[in-house]
Protein backbone atom coordinates (compact mmCIF):
# COMPACT_ATOMS: atom_id res chain seq x y z
CA UNK A 1 0.00 0.00 0.00
CA UNK A 2 1.61 3.32 -1.11
CA UNK A 3 2.68 5.72 1.89
CA UNK A 4 1.87 9.06 3.08
CA UNK A 5 3.13 10.65 -0.50
CA UNK A 6 0.05 8.52 -2.68
CA UNK A 7 -1.20 10.15 -5.70
CA UNK A 8 -4.65 11.28 -6.81
CA UNK A 9 -6.44 10.37 -9.82
CA UNK A 10 -9.51 12.20 -11.19
CA UNK A 11 -10.38 13.44 -7.86
CA UNK A 12 -9.97 10.42 -5.35
CA UNK A 13 -7.13 9.08 -3.97
CA UNK A 14 -5.88 5.50 -4.89
CA UNK A 15 -5.03 3.25 -1.85
CA UNK A 16 -6.31 3.62 1.96
CA UNK A 17 -4.84 7.14 2.66
CA UNK A 18 -4.31 9.92 5.57
CA UNK A 19 -6.05 13.10 5.47
CA UNK A 20 -5.70 15.72 2.72
CA UNK A 21 -5.95 19.13 2.48
CA UNK A 22 -9.26 20.66 1.70
CA UNK A 23 -7.74 22.39 -1.53
CA UNK A 24 -7.08 18.99 -2.68
CA UNK A 25 -10.61 17.35 -1.74
CA UNK A 26 -12.35 19.97 -3.71
CA UNK A 27 -11.44 18.37 -6.50
CA UNK A 28 -13.48 15.45 -5.72
CA UNK A 29 -15.20 14.02 -8.92
CA UNK A 30 -18.39 11.90 -10.14
CA UNK A 31 -17.46 8.92 -8.42
CA UNK A 32 -16.75 10.40 -4.88
CA UNK A 33 -20.30 12.43 -5.84
CA UNK A 34 -22.22 9.28 -6.75
CA UNK A 35 -20.67 7.52 -3.46
CA UNK A 36 -21.93 10.25 -1.18
CA UNK A 37 -25.42 9.83 -3.01
CA UNK A 38 -24.93 6.33 -2.42
CA UNK A 39 -24.92 6.44 0.97
CA UNK A 40 -28.01 9.04 1.19
CA UNK A 41 -29.99 6.85 -0.68
CA UNK A 42 -29.02 3.32 1.36
CA UNK A 43 -31.37 4.55 4.19
CA UNK A 44 -34.71 5.29 1.47
CA UNK A 45 -33.63 1.61 -0.75
CA UNK A 46 -33.57 -0.14 3.06
CA UNK A 47 -37.18 1.58 4.16
CA UNK A 48 -39.02 1.43 0.91
CA UNK A 49 -38.15 -2.48 -0.80
CA UNK A 50 -39.24 -3.76 1.88
CA UNK A 51 -42.41 -2.22 2.01
CA UNK A 52 -44.07 -4.32 -1.00
CA UNK A 53 -43.05 -7.48 1.12
CA UNK A 54 -44.87 -6.65 4.36
CA UNK A 55 -47.88 -8.78 3.57
CA UNK A 56 -45.72 -11.72 3.22
CA UNK A 57 -43.59 -11.55 6.29
CA UNK A 58 -46.87 -11.48 8.29
CA UNK A 59 -47.74 -14.90 6.57
CA UNK A 60 -44.40 -16.00 6.19
CA UNK A 61 -43.94 -15.47 10.31
CA UNK A 62 -47.20 -16.17 11.80
CA UNK A 63 -47.40 -12.43 13.05
CA UNK A 64 -49.84 -9.76 13.29
CA UNK A 65 -49.46 -6.86 11.21
CA UNK A 66 -48.68 -4.25 13.88
CA UNK A 67 -46.05 -6.90 15.12
CA UNK A 68 -44.56 -6.38 11.50
CA UNK A 69 -45.16 -2.98 11.06
CA UNK A 70 -42.27 -2.62 14.30
CA UNK A 71 -40.00 -3.64 12.08
CA UNK A 72 -40.37 -0.10 10.21
CA UNK A 73 -40.21 1.59 12.86
CA UNK A 74 -37.36 0.08 14.73
CA UNK A 75 -35.48 0.67 11.28
CA UNK A 76 -36.57 4.03 11.52
CA UNK A 77 -35.28 4.83 15.31
CA UNK A 78 -32.29 3.54 14.55
CA UNK A 79 -31.62 6.00 11.80
CA UNK A 80 -32.47 8.70 14.10
CA UNK A 81 -30.34 7.40 17.32
CA UNK A 82 -27.69 6.31 15.20
CA UNK A 83 -26.67 9.69 14.04
CA UNK A 84 -26.64 11.20 17.33
CA UNK A 85 -23.54 8.61 18.07
CA UNK A 86 -21.72 8.35 14.47
CA UNK A 87 -21.37 12.52 14.26
CA UNK A 88 -19.48 12.64 17.07
CA UNK A 89 -17.58 9.69 16.62
CA UNK A 90 -17.06 11.09 13.09
CA UNK A 91 -15.68 14.43 14.22
CA UNK A 92 -13.10 12.60 16.96
CA UNK A 93 -11.79 9.93 14.67
CA UNK A 94 -11.91 11.06 10.86
CA UNK A 95 -14.71 10.49 8.86
CA UNK A 96 -13.36 6.64 7.07
CA UNK A 97 -13.30 4.82 10.18
CA UNK A 98 -16.79 5.75 11.57
CA UNK A 99 -17.70 5.26 8.37
CA UNK A 100 -16.28 2.08 7.29
CA UNK A 101 -17.51 0.30 10.52
CA UNK A 102 -21.16 1.22 10.18
CA UNK A 103 -21.43 -0.29 6.79
CA UNK A 104 -19.74 -3.09 7.76
CA UNK A 105 -22.53 -3.68 10.79
CA UNK A 106 -25.20 -3.07 8.66
CA UNK A 107 -24.03 -5.66 5.62
CA UNK A 108 -24.13 -8.09 8.65
CA UNK A 109 -27.45 -6.85 10.45
CA UNK A 110 -28.59 -6.75 6.85
CA UNK A 111 -27.69 -10.41 6.10
CA UNK A 112 -29.03 -11.32 9.95
CA UNK A 113 -32.76 -10.10 8.68
CA UNK A 114 -32.61 -12.32 5.87
CA UNK A 115 -32.03 -15.34 7.92
CA UNK A 116 -34.53 -13.62 11.05
CA UNK A 117 -36.51 -16.58 12.04
CA UNK A 118 -38.98 -15.13 14.27
CA UNK A 119 -40.43 -11.30 13.84
CA UNK A 120 -38.50 -10.06 17.44
CA UNK A 121 -35.50 -11.12 16.09
CA UNK A 122 -36.46 -9.32 12.68
CA UNK A 123 -36.89 -5.82 14.52
CA UNK A 124 -33.91 -6.28 16.66
CA UNK A 125 -32.04 -6.48 13.39
CA UNK A 126 -33.47 -3.88 11.62
CA UNK A 127 -32.71 -1.69 14.81
CA UNK A 128 -29.17 -2.87 14.24
CA UNK A 129 -29.25 -2.66 10.52
CA UNK A 130 -30.84 1.28 11.24
CA UNK A 131 -28.29 2.04 13.82
CA UNK A 132 -25.85 1.48 11.26
CA UNK A 133 -26.99 2.65 8.23
CA UNK A 134 -27.30 6.18 10.11
CA UNK A 135 -23.47 6.37 9.44
CA UNK A 136 -23.80 7.04 5.72
CA UNK A 137 -26.38 9.67 6.32
CA UNK A 138 -24.47 11.62 9.31
CA UNK A 139 -20.91 11.60 7.78
CA UNK A 140 -22.27 12.01 3.97
CA UNK A 141 -23.13 15.80 5.11
CA UNK A 142 -20.38 16.18 6.81
CA UNK A 143 -18.47 15.47 4.30
CA UNK A 144 -19.99 17.78 2.30
CA UNK A 145 -19.15 20.65 4.72
CA UNK A 146 -15.19 19.49 5.13
CA UNK A 147 -15.27 19.85 1.52
CA UNK A 148 -17.48 22.71 0.24
CA UNK A 149 -18.35 26.19 1.73
CA UNK A 150 -20.73 28.47 0.95
CA UNK A 151 -22.73 28.35 -2.10
CA UNK A 152 -21.00 25.31 -3.20
CA UNK A 153 -21.99 23.42 -0.46
CA UNK A 154 -25.65 24.16 -1.31
CA UNK A 155 -25.13 23.30 -4.76
CA UNK A 156 -23.88 20.18 -3.42
CA UNK A 157 -26.32 19.27 -1.44
CA UNK A 158 -29.02 19.83 -4.41
CA UNK A 159 -26.46 17.04 -6.73
CA UNK A 160 -26.87 14.90 -3.50
CA UNK A 161 -30.97 15.34 -3.77
CA UNK A 162 -30.98 14.15 -7.28
CA UNK A 163 -29.06 11.10 -6.16
CA UNK A 164 -31.01 10.46 -2.91
CA UNK A 165 -34.14 11.40 -4.45
CA UNK A 166 -34.75 8.44 -7.45
CA UNK A 167 -34.30 5.90 -4.60
CA UNK A 168 -37.56 6.23 -2.95
CA UNK A 169 -39.15 6.30 -6.43
CA UNK A 170 -37.46 3.12 -7.57
CA UNK A 171 -37.44 1.03 -4.22
CA UNK A 172 -40.60 -0.16 -4.17
CA UNK A 173 -40.46 -1.35 -7.51
CA UNK A 174 -36.85 -3.08 -7.20
CA UNK A 175 -38.91 -4.77 -4.29
CA UNK A 176 -41.52 -5.63 -6.30
CA UNK A 177 -39.58 -7.25 -8.68
CA UNK A 178 -37.35 -9.18 -6.34
CA UNK A 179 -40.52 -10.94 -4.93
CA UNK A 180 -41.31 -11.69 -8.24
CA UNK A 181 -38.37 -14.25 -8.23
CA UNK A 182 -37.72 -15.08 -4.91
CA UNK A 183 -39.25 -14.07 -1.17
CA UNK A 184 -39.05 -11.34 1.36
CA UNK A 185 -35.86 -12.79 2.60
CA UNK A 186 -34.35 -11.80 -0.97
CA UNK A 187 -35.23 -8.70 -0.60
CA UNK A 188 -32.91 -8.16 2.50
CA UNK A 189 -29.66 -10.33 0.56
CA UNK A 190 -30.03 -7.49 -2.37
CA UNK A 191 -29.83 -5.02 0.20
CA UNK A 192 -26.90 -6.44 1.61
CA UNK A 193 -24.92 -6.65 -1.83
CA UNK A 194 -25.42 -3.49 -2.17
CA UNK A 195 -24.43 -2.60 1.22
CA UNK A 196 -21.32 -4.87 0.41
CA UNK A 197 -20.44 -2.99 -2.93
CA UNK A 198 -20.79 0.59 -1.10
CA UNK A 199 -18.73 -0.47 1.52
CA UNK A 200 -16.19 -1.66 -1.16
CA UNK A 201 -16.27 1.51 -2.94
CA UNK A 202 -16.25 3.62 0.13
CA UNK A 203 -13.07 1.94 1.04
CA UNK A 204 -11.20 2.04 -2.30
CA UNK A 205 -12.03 5.55 -3.13
CA UNK A 206 -13.54 7.99 -0.91
CA UNK A 207 -10.53 9.31 0.87
CA UNK A 208 -10.58 11.06 4.70
CA UNK A 209 -11.56 14.62 4.25
CA UNK A 210 -11.30 16.04 8.10
CA UNK A 211 -7.47 16.39 9.06
CA UNK A 212 -5.71 15.57 12.25
CA UNK A 213 -5.69 19.08 13.60
CA UNK A 214 -9.54 19.74 12.92
CA UNK A 215 -10.59 16.25 14.97
CA UNK A 216 -12.38 16.98 18.46
CA UNK A 217 -10.83 15.90 21.40
CA UNK A 218 -12.88 14.04 24.33
CA UNK A 219 -15.33 11.02 24.89
CA UNK A 220 -18.74 11.56 25.49
CA UNK A 221 -18.95 14.22 27.89
CA UNK A 222 -17.29 16.36 25.21
CA UNK A 223 -19.56 15.24 22.35
CA UNK A 224 -22.28 16.58 24.56
CA UNK A 225 -21.31 19.83 25.49
CA UNK A 226 -20.05 20.45 21.87
CA UNK A 227 -23.87 19.35 20.55
CA UNK A 228 -24.93 21.50 23.70
CA UNK A 229 -23.26 23.99 22.30
CA UNK A 230 -24.27 24.11 18.92
CA UNK A 231 -28.16 24.14 20.60
CA UNK A 232 -27.14 27.64 22.11
CA UNK A 233 -26.64 28.60 18.68
CA UNK A 234 -29.86 30.24 18.20
CA UNK A 235 -29.29 30.34 14.15
CA UNK A 236 -28.37 26.63 14.23
CA UNK A 237 -30.88 25.47 16.21
CA UNK A 238 -33.50 27.46 13.61
CA UNK A 239 -32.40 26.15 10.49
CA UNK A 240 -32.50 22.50 12.53
CA UNK A 241 -36.40 23.43 13.73
CA UNK A 242 -37.31 25.00 10.46
CA UNK A 243 -35.68 21.92 8.66
CA UNK A 244 -37.06 19.41 10.78
CA UNK A 245 -40.27 21.28 10.82
CA UNK A 246 -40.72 20.89 6.85
CA UNK A 247 -39.43 17.46 6.81
CA UNK A 248 -42.42 16.38 8.99
CA UNK A 249 -44.65 17.90 6.21
CA UNK A 250 -43.17 15.64 3.84
CA UNK A 251 -43.56 12.43 6.25
CA UNK A 252 -47.31 13.38 6.85
CA UNK A 253 -47.24 12.83 2.68
CA UNK A 254 -45.36 9.71 2.50
CA UNK A 255 -47.29 8.24 5.74
CA UNK A 256 -50.87 9.17 4.20
CA UNK A 257 -50.89 9.46 0.67
CA UNK A 258 -51.65 5.38 0.33
CA UNK A 259 -55.19 5.96 2.19
CA UNK A 260 -55.66 9.62 0.62
CA UNK A 261 -55.05 8.63 -2.77
CA UNK A 262 -56.46 5.06 -3.33
CA UNK A 263 -59.10 5.12 -0.39
CA UNK A 264 -60.72 8.65 0.02
CA UNK A 265 -60.24 9.17 -3.57
CA UNK A 266 -60.52 5.70 -5.45
CA UNK A 267 -57.39 5.74 -7.01
CA UNK A 268 -55.34 2.13 -8.16
CA UNK A 269 -52.37 1.29 -6.83
CA UNK A 270 -50.56 1.75 -10.50
CA UNK A 271 -52.34 5.60 -10.39
CA UNK A 272 -50.67 6.41 -6.60
CA UNK A 273 -47.13 4.73 -8.05
CA UNK A 274 -47.49 7.27 -10.16
CA UNK A 275 -48.57 10.13 -8.59
CA UNK A 276 -45.47 9.23 -5.74
CA UNK A 277 -42.89 9.51 -8.95
CA UNK A 278 -44.31 12.79 -9.96
CA UNK A 279 -44.26 14.01 -6.86
CA UNK A 280 -40.31 12.76 -6.28
CA UNK A 281 -39.55 14.14 -9.51
CA UNK A 282 -40.81 17.51 -8.93
CA UNK A 283 -39.02 17.24 -5.82
CA UNK A 284 -35.46 16.42 -7.48
CA UNK A 285 -36.39 19.13 -10.49
CA UNK A 286 -37.00 21.74 -8.24
CA UNK A 287 -33.21 20.66 -6.15
CA UNK A 288 -31.35 21.16 -8.82
CA UNK A 289 -33.30 24.14 -10.33
CA UNK A 290 -32.17 25.48 -6.82
CA UNK A 291 -28.57 24.48 -7.56
CA UNK A 292 -27.96 25.23 -11.09
CA UNK A 293 -29.96 28.53 -11.38
CA UNK A 294 -30.83 29.86 -7.72
CA UNK A 295 -27.51 29.58 -5.66
CA UNK A 296 -25.08 32.37 -6.35
CA UNK A 297 -27.43 34.36 -7.89
CA UNK A 298 -30.26 34.50 -4.72
CA UNK A 299 -29.18 34.43 -1.30
CA UNK A 300 -29.94 31.03 0.75
CA UNK A 301 -32.30 32.45 2.76
CA UNK A 302 -34.44 33.83 0.13
CA UNK A 303 -34.87 30.50 -1.72
CA UNK A 304 -35.56 28.87 1.84
CA UNK A 305 -37.81 31.58 2.49
CA UNK A 306 -39.54 31.44 -0.72
CA UNK A 307 -40.10 27.05 -0.48
CA UNK A 308 -41.16 27.65 2.66
CA UNK A 309 -43.79 30.21 1.66
CA UNK A 310 -45.28 27.80 -1.14
CA UNK A 311 -44.96 25.04 1.29
CA UNK A 312 -47.34 27.28 3.71
CA UNK A 313 -49.74 28.02 0.79
CA UNK A 314 -49.73 24.69 -0.96
CA UNK A 315 -50.84 22.97 2.68
CA UNK A 316 -53.37 25.74 3.00
CA UNK A 317 -55.06 24.91 -0.43
CA UNK A 318 -54.89 21.29 1.12
CA UNK A 319 -56.35 22.17 4.01
CA UNK A 320 -59.23 23.74 2.00
CA UNK A 321 -60.24 21.22 -0.68
CA UNK A 322 -59.93 18.40 1.73
CA UNK A 323 -62.35 20.37 4.71
CA UNK A 324 -64.95 21.13 1.55
CA UNK A 325 -64.67 24.91 1.59
CA UNK A 326 -64.77 24.52 -2.78
CA UNK A 327 -67.55 21.56 -2.46
CA UNK A 328 -66.47 18.36 -3.73
CA UNK A 329 -62.98 17.77 -5.58
CA UNK A 330 -61.89 15.44 -7.54
CA UNK A 331 -58.71 13.85 -7.34
CA UNK A 332 -56.39 16.38 -9.45
CA UNK A 333 -56.92 19.09 -7.83
CA UNK A 334 -55.36 17.37 -4.23
CA UNK A 335 -53.23 15.54 -6.33
CA UNK A 336 -51.69 19.27 -8.14
CA UNK A 337 -51.45 20.37 -4.29
CA UNK A 338 -49.06 17.62 -3.12
CA UNK A 339 -47.13 17.96 -6.13
CA UNK A 340 -46.89 21.61 -5.46
CA UNK A 341 -46.09 20.86 -2.01
CA UNK A 342 -43.74 18.22 -2.41
CA UNK A 343 -41.79 20.17 -5.15
CA UNK A 344 -41.05 23.31 -2.90
CA UNK A 345 -39.00 21.04 -0.84
CA UNK A 346 -36.63 21.24 -3.22
CA UNK A 347 -35.81 24.59 -2.43
CA UNK A 348 -36.49 24.20 2.00
CA UNK A 349 -34.26 21.21 2.42
CA UNK A 350 -30.80 21.52 0.91
CA UNK A 351 -31.05 25.26 1.96
CA UNK A 352 -31.77 24.57 5.47
CA UNK A 353 -28.56 22.16 5.86
CA UNK A 354 -26.21 24.44 3.73
CA UNK A 355 -27.27 27.08 6.16
CA UNK A 356 -26.55 25.28 9.59
CA UNK A 357 -23.86 23.40 8.22
CA UNK A 358 -22.06 26.90 7.20
CA UNK A 359 -22.22 27.93 10.79
CA UNK A 360 -20.27 24.66 12.49
CA UNK A 361 -17.32 23.78 10.44
CA UNK A 362 -15.39 22.54 14.05
CA UNK A 363 -18.25 20.19 14.40
CA UNK A 364 -20.00 19.30 11.40
CA UNK A 365 -20.61 15.56 12.07
CA UNK A 366 -22.47 16.69 15.13
CA UNK A 367 -23.84 19.40 13.84
CA UNK A 368 -25.23 16.99 11.03
CA UNK A 369 -26.26 14.53 13.43
CA UNK A 370 -28.26 17.09 15.25
CA UNK A 371 -30.17 18.11 11.44
CA UNK A 372 -30.70 14.52 10.94
CA UNK A 373 -31.89 13.02 14.25
CA UNK A 374 -34.42 16.38 14.48
CA UNK A 375 -35.93 15.65 11.20
CA UNK A 376 -36.58 11.99 11.73
CA UNK A 377 -38.03 12.48 14.99
CA UNK A 378 -40.51 15.47 14.56
CA UNK A 379 -41.21 13.25 11.61
CA UNK A 380 -41.92 10.08 13.31
CA UNK A 381 -44.40 12.20 15.72
CA UNK A 382 -46.03 13.64 12.93
CA UNK A 383 -46.46 10.54 10.89
CA UNK A 384 -49.06 8.76 13.40
CA UNK A 385 -51.13 12.03 13.42
CA UNK A 386 -52.53 11.85 9.68
CA UNK A 387 -54.20 8.97 10.71
CA UNK A 388 -55.94 10.52 13.99
CA UNK A 389 -59.71 10.96 12.35
CA UNK A 390 -59.72 7.50 10.84
CA UNK A 391 -59.28 6.38 6.86
CA UNK A 392 -61.99 8.15 5.20
CA UNK A 393 -60.89 11.78 5.42
CA UNK A 394 -57.93 13.90 4.63
CA UNK A 395 -58.55 16.33 6.75
CA UNK A 396 -56.07 15.30 9.55
CA UNK A 397 -53.18 15.32 6.70
CA UNK A 398 -53.80 18.79 5.26
CA UNK A 399 -53.92 20.17 9.26
CA UNK A 400 -50.64 18.21 10.28
CA UNK A 401 -48.85 19.69 6.91
CA UNK A 402 -50.28 23.07 7.60
CA UNK A 403 -48.86 23.33 11.48
CA UNK A 404 -45.58 22.44 10.22
CA UNK A 405 -45.46 24.98 7.22
CA UNK A 406 -46.68 27.49 9.64
CA UNK A 407 -44.02 26.33 12.66
CA UNK A 408 -40.83 25.91 10.06
CA UNK A 409 -41.50 29.67 9.00
CA UNK A 410 -42.26 30.92 12.57
CA UNK A 411 -38.72 29.15 13.19
CA UNK A 412 -37.04 30.73 10.30
CA UNK A 413 -37.66 34.08 10.92
CA UNK A 414 -37.73 34.13 14.41
CA UNK A 415 -34.26 32.15 15.31
CA UNK A 416 -32.89 32.25 11.80
CA UNK A 417 -33.68 36.08 11.63
CA UNK A 418 -33.18 36.74 7.63
CA UNK A 419 -34.15 40.28 7.45
CA UNK A 420 -31.37 41.51 10.15
CA UNK A 421 -27.47 41.03 9.31
CA UNK A 422 -25.81 37.48 9.97
CA UNK A 423 -24.21 37.09 13.65
CA UNK A 424 -21.06 35.65 13.83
Amino acid sequence: MPESGQRTTRGHITGTPPAVPTSTARRAGLLVTLVLGGLTALPPLSMDMYLPALPEVTRSLAAPAATVQLTLTACLAGMALGQLAVGPMSDKWGRRRPLLAGMAVYVLATAACAFAPGAELLIAFRLLQGLAGAAGIVIARAVVRDLYDGVEMARFFSTLMLISGVAPIIAPLIGGQILRITDWRGVFHVLAVIGLLLTLVVWRFLHETLPPERRQEGGVGAALRTMRGLLADRVFTGYMLTGGLAFAALFAYISASPFVVQEIYGASPQTFSLLFGLNSIGLVAVGQINGKLLVGRVSLDKALGAGLAVILLASTALLLMTAGAFGEVGLVPVAAGLFVLMSAMGLAMPNTNAQALMRTPHAAGSASALLGTSSFLIGAVASPLVGIAGERTAVPMAVVQLSCAVAALASFLLLCRPHRPPTP
